[in-house]
């Protein structure tokens, strides 16, 4: 439920941040009248991600067994993508997503058919966050049972709502570089433990043979079943008895991706935290 809530957080703030600008923007110009449109690219951004992701759930579970794990194994890579992309892209977009979301309003805006560029800025935007989101879900719910993990992305959205509100009527202060900072370190190593089970998969569909041994094995000291390796295996997809190939993926994944996100940004740069004053 934890990682659900942290991610759909992260991605909701993101969504929220930029409509935030969006729209602060086009009331500080004399052009709220334009937020009817806003409105519409964003709820057609989330439409057409719910349908992506209702289409690959459906066909899903059409497949065998083998075709299922296959596609388990490709959400699961597609996540790991997409969430690694996710948190260097907005490391690096966050000093200037303010000024570029300015001049994309204005460009969509001096055109012949303003309304329509306005919705297309604003869809493929959003859309960017939804899909993220839908991809990640897909991958979070193959290995949850039960709803937990569909309530903790509720919750996540929720309160990313609330926070998107509060920043956008400035009433809330929140460090946004601090925030995105440490979540971009929780999903690095979210993205290893799907990493790692996408791995996994390969091998259940008969994909991956390879360093299929044994690395260790603690389930007498930490069980996969046990309340704190559930917890674990839930958030980090932990395994108390890996194989080679899964901790190899693992590692060559995490700590190149940790000192490269978690090395100092070049300075010049305006930082993120001025977006929350849009």
């Amino acid at each position: 439920m934890l990682v659900p809530f942290l991610i759909m957080l992260r991605e909701g703030v993101e969504a929220a941040l930029i409509v935030g600008i969006i729209a602060s923007y086009l009331h500080k110009t004399g052009r709220s009248a334009w937020m009817p449109v806003v409105w519409i690219g964003v709820f057609l951004a989330l439409a057409v991600s719910m349908l992506v992701g209702t289409v690959l759930q459906l066909l899903r579970a059409e497949f065998p067994q083998r075709a299922q794990e296959m596609m388990e194994a490709g959400i699961g890579l597609i996540a790991v993508v997409v969430l690694t992309s996710m948190v260097f892209w907005m490391r690096k977009a966050a000093r200037s997503i303010k000024n570029e979301l300015h001049h994309s309003i204005d460009a969509a805006l001096s055109d012949h058919y303003r309304g329509l560029g306005l919705i297309v800025m604003v869809f493929f935007a959003v859309a960017r966050e939804a899909l993220e989101s839908i991809f990640f879900l897909l991958a979070i719910f193959q290995q949850s049972e039960g709803s937990a993990a569909l309530i903790g992305a509720l919750l996540g959205v929720l309160v990313s709502v609330a926070i998107g509100y509060g920043i956008f009527r400035g009433g809330l202060r929140l460090n946004l570089r601090r925030f995105f900072r440490w979540t971009g370190v929780f999903i690095l190593f979210v993205a290893a433990g799907l990493l790692m089970k996408s791995v996994a998969s390969l091998h259940e569909a008969g994909l991956w043979n390879h360093l299929q041994a044994i690395a260790f094995d603690i389930s007498s000291v930490l069980p996969d079943d046990g309340p704190i390796g559930s917890v674990l295996a839930g958030m980090f997809g932990y395994s108390s008895s890996p194989t080679v190939s899964e901790v190899v993926v693992y590692f060559l994944f995490l700590i190149p991706a940790l000192i490269l996100f978690l090395l100092p940004h070049r300075a010049g740069s305006q930082s993120i935290a001025a977006n929350k004053s849009a």
